[in-house]
């Protein structure tokens, strides 16, 4: 009997780990009965952020695109928001979805635009992207120019019927779409689409030469990337309940900080951004009353970081111990029949 062979991404640690993290979702999950209001909020922004983060890890740690321009969708999925639920009267909650497929029919011309560009020249690229669609922002006199506008208390109201509901609704929904984001990175690496992208960040000219369509394959990382970031942008601006030009696509909020967590947890690894997410609020909590030292601060924890464990914390663990959450190498497994074991 000749003996079964299959292939799996999963080891022992790995589906530790995996359980692990399903039993932290269910946690989390349940945070509205154990968690205050700040408490919800802050985890809110928490999922943001590793949202945020995952999405430039899959486009900068895996396709090789460097942009300090992400803050362009998230600006531009909070103005969709804003603009589906005042003028076109959708329900702010089914506006978050509508602002990410929307965001894609914008992505695809920049795209054709900027990927023209290499290297430095594309991440600057991107962001003069960002710093357009800011002043066209600030043009729209409908939306409140530069000064920007509060969503109205009638479609605040219309979430629920309570102001505690809307805080567990929007904590739900935030909670979801980090959880489905994590996911949606998974399977695309898992996929032929992964395996590319692997290629091409270990060498783009090998790739292409080896058929790997390099151009198509980048277009729908990036395309990908802008759907997800729209919609955790919709989701921070509906938790805010207002909106300016500044805010909404804030350079320092939305891309400078979201390079820090992903570099400092691990970039090019899917638990990096929630490692560096955590890191992230710890330093914030304990050094935001520091002001401008606080900024430096991180700046000191970047370059130790970046100096001690090249490949950010979760690489470091890794290394260490082998551990991983997340695992993207297949594993060739032989069943031999004989023994009913691998």
């Amino acid at each position: 009997m000749s003996a079964a062979v299959r292939v799996e991404f999963a080891n022992r640690a790995s589906r530790v780990g995996m359980v692990a993290m399903a039993l932290a979702v269910m946690l989390l999950a349940a945070a509205p009965a154990w968690g205050g209001r700040d408490d919800l909020r802050l985890l809110a922004e928490i999922y943001a952020y590793v949202a945020l983060a995952s999405m430039w890890n899959l486009l900068a740690g895996y396709a090789g695109l460097v942009s300090v321009g992400q803050q362009a969708y998230v600006g531009l999925g909070a103005y969709l928001l804003f603009a589906l639920a005042i003028l076109g009267g959708i329900p702010p909650l089914w506006a978050i979805p509508l602002a990410g497929v929307l965001s894609v029919g914008v992505a695809l011309p920049v795209a054709a635009l900027i990927f023209r560009l290499r290297g430095h020249y594309f991440a600057i690229g991107t962001w003069i992207v960002a710093e357009v669609f800011r002043l066209l922002a600030s043009q729209v006199s409908v939306l409140g120019s530069g000064s920007g506008l509060s969503l109205p208390a009638g479609i605040v109201t219309s979430i629920a019927d309570t102001r505690q509901m809307r805080e567990f609704l929007i904590y739900w929904v935030a909670l979801a779409l980090t959880v489905a984001i994590l996911i949606l990175i998974v399977l695309l690496l898992r996929s032929r689409y992964g395996l590319a992208l692997k290629a091409i960040r270990d060498n783009e000219l090998a790739a292409e030469s080896n058929g790997v369509d390099v151009t198509r394959t980048k277009l729908v990382v990036y395309v990908i990337t802008a759907f997800g970031t729209a919609m955790v942008g919709a989701l921070i601006f509906l938790q805010k309940l207002r909106i300016s030009p500044d805010a909404a696509f804030s350079v320092n909020d939305w891309t400078a900080f979201v390079i820090f967590i992903t570099v400092i947890g691990g970039i090019g690894r899917i638990e990096g951004p929630i490692i560096g997410t955590i890191v992230f609020f710890l330093l914030r909590q304990t050094l935001a009353d520091l002001g401008t030292i606080y900024l430096l601060m991180l700046g000191v924890v970047a370059i130790v970081v970046m100096l001690q464990a090249p490949k950010g914390l979760w690489g470091l663990i890794v290394e260490r111990f082998g551990w991983e959450v997340f695992p993207l190498e297949r594993r060739v497994v032989i069943d031999d029949p004989r023994e009913g074991n691998p």
